[in-house]
């Protein structure tokens, strides 16, 4: 009885694997049979667009219908059969067999644990668990990915769904992933005639799905002709803000002397995935475009200036991105200035904060004192998925002027001409598609005369639209006599298509001023340009109701837009933060120029950049700059504030200004005192 019984488990387990390798086998049989579809249907699209291109050249109306008609008739024909393969079912003799009894061997099958997302792929030597097929744009899901199968999909006819999609009298043709409308002109076509959720493909010269983002964070919506971008994922940002300390190396660790040039250090705050700090240089990991902010501010007994560049080396010796000069002062007191600039950057470029000294017996240890800011070190990266651009542009001759000057500029590198190029008399950029742009011009100058010092010199930047000019923004700089330096605007503005920014540099009468223009990089204007769709930018001024003045200690200034409102980035307009803070209403990072004239007898004026987010009710100080005295013998003088950081939901920012022994006697609100800010998506 007992060896009947296992006779018969024995003929059941055999029953058992003859059927699992039947399953087997018929599943193999249908993969194999989509497999087969898939490549005529591609072979009929290749076809189809070959003909259709000559059909198109041709103009022959009836050819057109007859191909036409052919081509659906056939891919209808593939359809059915598709649709007939699906509905095949197997039968499967279904066994009951205890299993705890029955052993019949590994499965075949067994791909081990897959995540939720992926199937066991059995065509693969061995098993393996892949990620299920996700159906592009204009398919629709025909099977659900199961542990064993991939997801299967089918193209949307769009043609069908909707007989009248192009129009009462004009023919659809269905194409996969959209539809076409023969005999529509591309103008048409690209005004909108293919509907909502579509756009025209110009290259295909078709009507195409816009892309659904797989997580819902559309960095581009799809427009009438072009497709959705989607955001990135952590692992590809768009953008990314990083800030570090600089420090002054000791004589005593026998870096070189400022005389021969000598890079400070870079102490980062936070880990970066776009770059590390190697040899006091910072060391890029990843392609992209780079945008740096230096805040500086120097006590110097030098002859003749210090020199404070930007350095990018891609080889041994490299070259300076930007620099300014810092005048030999009349008396001990502290210096301030801001240094921008912009590059394309690649792995293993590195960048450096470089000082140097004309003169060989400036003392580094004696002659030089470097005030310690918060943070004066801070830089935003952009992917190049973002559509931005770079533009480096430097002075083409060195110039004498007495009067009002107007620069002309080379350009050294862009990474895409056709987006940004020269105006026709070189003293001009001009913008081929409307976005918003992040600037910097940095001049240097050599100046005599008196009037010099008590007038200063203004830049102001302009912004051409239409044939007429309009002034973006005015920037201050205390002027010296027998001295060089360096005056320096920067700023956001948003531009459209034919738009033109130019520079122009007022000096006082019996001033001689000597401009340089060289390749060193502290003749230079330098800018990034990018898309609307992913950045927005907006400016203010410092209101004319309650300017602090006097004693002023950690006041907030109060500030008033001059531009237009924008999504992401605003003034609060209510409440007890009203006019002091920007607030942000989404993620991203953001880049902040701000530039303040005034009179006053502080023995330190610092100016400081407050943050106040939902996690600390109270305010912390990202960004700092600091002014010295009065310049001897100047009417007035200026710091400028640059930083770039990290936003979210719900950040705010504040200026706040704290006069240390002294007080403040005037703030212009107009010319000479601005903010900009600069918002681009992550």
């Amino acid at each position: 009885m007992l060896k009947s019984q296992q006779q018969i488990i024995v003929d059941l387990q055999q029953k058992l694997a003859e059927q699992q390798h039947i399953l087997i086998s018929q599943q193999r049989e249908i993969l194999e049979q989509q497999r087969k579809m898939y490549e005529q249907m591609d072979l009929i699209k290749v076809q189809y667009g070959m003909l259709f291109d000559t059909v198109k050249q041709m103009s022959f109306q009836s050819l057109q219908e007859d191909i036409q008609n052919y081509f659906e008739s056939h891919l209808q024909g593939l359809q059915n059969q598709v649709r007939n393969h699906l509905q095949k079912s197997y039968s499967v003799h279904k066994i009951e067999v205890d299993a705890k009894v029955i052993n019949v061997g590994e499965s075949l099958l067994d791909c081990g644990l897959c995540e939720s997302d992926e199937f066991c792929n059995f065509q693969k030597t061995p098993s393996q668990c892949e990620k299920c097929t996700l159906c592009p744009a204009g398919f629709f899901q025909m099977a659900e990915c199961s542990a064993n199968s991939d997801r299967i999909c089918q193209d949307r006819d769009e043609c069908t769904e909707s007989p009248s999609i192009c129009g009462e009298r004009i023919k659809c043709l269905n194409t996969p992933g959209g539809f076409r409308c023969l005999g529509i002109a591309e103008k048409d076509a690209a005004l909108g005639l293919c509907g909502e959720e579509y756009f025209f493909n110009k290259e295909m010269q078709e009507c195409q799905a816009c892309l659904k983002c797989e997580d819902g964070m559309v960095a581009m919506p799809c427009s009438t002709v072009s497709d959705t971008v989607c955001s990135a994922t952590s692992e590809n940002k768009l953008s990314e803000s990083w800030a570090a300390n600089i420090i002054l190396p000791s004589v005593k660790s026998g870096i070189s002397q400022v005389y021969s040039g000598l890079n400070l250090k870079i102490k980062g705050k936070l880990p970066c995935e776009i770059l590390s700090i190697e040899d006091n240089s910072l060391v890029f990991r990843q392609h992209g475009l780079l945008w740096t902010d230096l805040n500086f501010a120097v006590k110097h007994n030098c002859r003749n200036f210090l020199q404070l560049s930007l350095k990018l080396n891609d080889s041994e010796e490299g070259y300076e991105l930007s620099g300014v000069r810092i005048e030999q002062p009349e008396g001990k007191y502290f210096q301030s200035t801001s240094l921008s600039s912009a590059a394309e950057v690649e792995p293993s470029q590195t960048l450096s904060v470089y000082l140097r000294s004309p003169n060989q017996f400036c003392n580094q240890s004696k002659d030089l004192n470097i005030y310690d800011l918060n943070t004066p070190l801070s830089l935003f990266w952009l992917s190049h998925d973002t559509g931005a651009v770079a533009l480096s542009a430097q002075m083409s001759t060195a110039m004498h002027y007495q009067t009002n000057y107007r620069p002309a500029f080379k350009i050294i590198s862009v990474s895409d001409p056709y987006m940004l190029s020269l105006s026709h008399d070189g003293r001009a950029i001009k913008f081929t598609e409307t976005g918003v742009v992040k600037f910097v011009f940095h001049q240097a100058l050599y100046s005599m005369g008196h009037t010099c010092v008590r007038e200063g010199f203004s830049l102001i930047s302009y912004i051409n639209r239409n044939g007429t000019n309009r002034e973006l923004m005015n920037v201050f700089k205390s002027g010296v006599n027998y001295r060089d330096t360096s005056i320096s605007a920067s700023g956001a503005t948003k531009v459209g298509a034919g738009d033109l920014i130019s520079f122009e540099i007022l000096s006082p009468a019996q001033c001689n001023v000597r401009y340089f223009g060289d390749s060193s990089g502290i003749s230079i204007f330098s800018l990034i340009w990018i898309p609307s769709a992913v950045s927005s930018a907006i400016s203010a001024t410092v209101s004319v109701t309650g300017l602090p003045t006097g004693a002023v200690r950690n006041k907030l200034l109060d500030f008033t837009q001059v531009s237009s409102n924008e999504k992401q980035i605003q003034l609060v307009s209510s409440g007890q933060l009203a006019q002091k803070y920007f607030i942000f209403t989404e993620k991203g990072v953001a880049s902040l120029a701000f530039n303040l004239k005034l009179i006053h007898s502080c023995n330190v004026l610092k100016m400081t950049l407050n943050q106040l987010t939902m996690d600390h009710m109270q305010p912390t100080a990202i960004a700092q700059q600091i002014g010295g005295q009065m310049p001897e013998g100047s009417i007035w003088t200026s710091v400028s504030l640059r930083a770039s950081f990290e936003v979210y939901n719900g950040t705010l920012i504040a200026v706040s200004l704290d006069c240390v022994r002294g007080r403040i006697n005037q703030i212009t609100h107009e010319h000479g005192t601005s903010i900009s800010i600069l918002w681009i998506s992550s």
